[in-house]
């Protein structure tokens, strides 16, 4: 749920002190249009703006819905100052969010190619102010979350383990967290993915590793049989290259250019008795 506070920071900075340009008489309706194909996401934003300005909605497609150019994705009616309002605010969050939405779910498409039960995940490069959008658009898109935030898992990276080592850094956090909590581990050899798996990681992330090394790490993590143990991999993987990394049999697959990379999907907003 989009709170109002939030809905207001967005329309605010939008209209600064005065609107000079919305002062329209009347009623109308408003259509978002697609004007290329894709998976819309961000649709609850969308609506929370409006719906913030008075205006009533009169058809929005779900989120994660596959549409092509000419679609109508959101149709409003309501004053129409206040549908001008809105306008450019809507279109920004909602074509942000289906970018989001249809490179992660061009992404899934090909990693499912090579493995059925591979998940695709975001990371915490996110935009501030807008990653509640930005992670429920890659769900959309048929992504995973990861975590939402620092509280919801302990990822000991190598700061941690420069501070700590290894060892001590999963000791130290293990007698911290909650039963609930699991503990990722990010390594840069299959030597220290091992390790960490022995430590007691609940996941060994295998970072900036090539294909090859990352299949080698997990063919050995799996040799030693930890039991329920994760692999995930991480670390400059695109488009291009997910295939080869969903062929190693790693687990998880996460990519910030999911979330910071996506360009937005080209979306056009309408108004008139006649759209």
């Amino acid at each position: 749920m989009i709170a109002d506070g939030q809905t207001e920071r967005w329309l605010q900075e939008d209209l600064g002190h005065h609107d000079v340009t919305n002062d329209v008489p009347g009623t109308t309706i408003g259509r978002l249009v697609a004007k290329e194909p894709g998976v819309v996401a961000g649709l609850e934003a969308g609506r929370a703006v409006f719906e913030y300005l008075g205006v009533d909605i009169l058809e929005a497609v779900p989120d994660g819905a596959t549409i092509d150019a000419g679609d109508t994705v959101l149709q409003v009616e309501g004053a129409a100052r206040a549908i001008l309002r809105g306008e450019r605010v809507a279109v920004n969050l909602v074509g942000h969010a289906s970018g989001i939405a249809t490179r992660t779910s061009r992404v899934v498409a090909v990693a499912r190619e090579e493995s059925a039960h591979v998940r695709i995940a975001a990371t915490r490069k996110t935009t501030p102010g807008l990653r509640g959008l930005e992670k429920r658009a890659v769900v959309a898109g048929g992504g995973d979350t990861h975590r939402l935030d620092l509280s919801h898992m302990v990822m000991i990276k190598d700061n941690h383990i420069a501070e700590m080592g290894l060892e001590e850094a999963v000791a130290h956090f293990r007698d911290r967290i909650s039963f609930a909590t699991k503990i990722d581990v990010e390594v840069e050899s299959v030597d220290d993915a091992v390790r960490a798996a022995d430590a007691g990681a609940d996941i060994v992330l295998l970072d900036n590793m090539s294909p090859a090394t990352v299949r080698e790490a997990v063919d050995t993590l799996e040799q030693a049989d930890h039991g329920g143990l994760l692999t995930e991999a991480s670390g400059g993987i695109t488009l291009e290259t997910v295939a080869e990394y969903a062929a190693t049999g790693v687990d998880v697959i996460s990519m910030g250019s999911l979330t910071h990379s996506a360009p937005s999907l080209d979306l056009s907003f309408r108004t008139g008795t006649g759209v």
